[in-house]
């Protein structure tokens, strides 16, 4: 029998220190990533195939190629959506991250009630999209808490139903898409000024940086990761805007808020197209991941630069 601290017995701990590690981990893994390849990439397989047919959910899927993806983008109301997804997410994009760095920079270290504040500005981060929409559709009606307080201040004359408007209903979702998401990128860029060192702020002060100066040169390279995985996140939520819009304005009126995503829904659910909608999801996902890669691409540049 082989008596422990032999030559022997060490070897075998050894081997097993060495090799526990490795292997328990990838065990540990294979549950979770065998559920994200069949929930998942199995999925968008499915999809991809029935966007190249004709089906109602029913029947047989007939495959008719690429007839689809020529219907989608010879029909005004398609390239409508398209286009209108593209404008809300640039927008989106911009001011939810311009709202999210100034809330970041008022409430990092100056405050004293900045913890309740950081917790009162990320709450609707929390929220259900939709319940967040119905609560901004009652603000936004003709007879609602806007146009009330507008006249209450006598401005009258800017009272209008803002969610029946062709020209202002898509950014009636913009303005509630940012309220809810901007305490996102706040928490972001928190995260991305805590790690800022005291002494480098010092040092800014000695070498006598106004505060344009040490924001611009300073806190803003210091940023960048920060501002990559914020404009990122943001980016793809625009893109795939669905709650705020069927709930504040349906994509009316006449298609003045129609969007990709509510496109794929109202094709499928709504008129039974289960082929057309697939093709509506494929290129909406496409969409997505061509901006989504080459935006990480320019902003990981910039940071090998800074």
């Amino acid at each position: 029998m082989t008596e422990p601290g032999t030559p022997a017995v060490r070897r075998t701990l050894a081997w097993r220190r060495a090799r526990g590690p490795r292997q328990v981990p990838w065990l540990l893994v294979v549950p979770g990533l065998a559920a994200l390849v069949v929930f998942h990439f199995v999925a968008i397989g499915f999809g991809s195939y029935y966007a190249f047919t004709k089906w109602n959910g029913l029947t047989t899927a007939t495959w008719v190629g690429l007839r689809n993806f020529r219907e989608i983008f010879a029909d005004p109301t398609a390239t409508r959506a398209l286009w209108n997804t593209l404008e809300l997410a640039g927008a989106f994009l911009v001011l939810v991250n311009v709202v999210g760095l100034a809330l970041a920079i008022g409430l990092n270290r100056a405050l004293k009630t900045r913890h309740v504040l950081r917790a009162l500005f990320f709450a609707p981060v929390a929220l259900s999209p939709l319940a967040v929409a119905y609560i901004w559709q009652y603000i936004f009606t003709y007879d609602g808490a806007l146009n009330l307080l507008l006249g209450d201040l006598g401005l009258g004359s800017l009272q209008r139903d803002w969610l029946g408007s062709p020209s202002f209903a898509l950014w009636t979702i913009l303005v509630v898409m940012v309220w809810q998401y901007a305490g996102l990128s706040m928490v972001i860029y928190l995260a991305g000024l805590q790690a800022i060192g005291d002494e480098i702020y010092e040092a800014a002060l000695v070498d006598g940086a106004s505060g344009w100066l040490r924001f611009r040169r300073v806190i803003l390279p210091l940023l960048a990761p920060a501002m990559t995985i914020s404009t990122i996140l943001s980016l793809v939520f625009g893109l795939r805007v669905f709650d705020q819009v069927i709930a504040l304005t349906g994509g009316g009126p006449v298609d003045a808020s129609e969007t990709l995503a509510l496109e794929v829904y109202q094709q499928t659910f709504t008129n039974g197209a289960f082929g057309y909608g697939a093709a509506f999801a494929l290129v909406l996902t496409a969409l997505i991941t061509v901006l989504a890669i080459t935006q990480l691409v320019i902003l990981r540049f910039n940071e090998k630069r800074i």
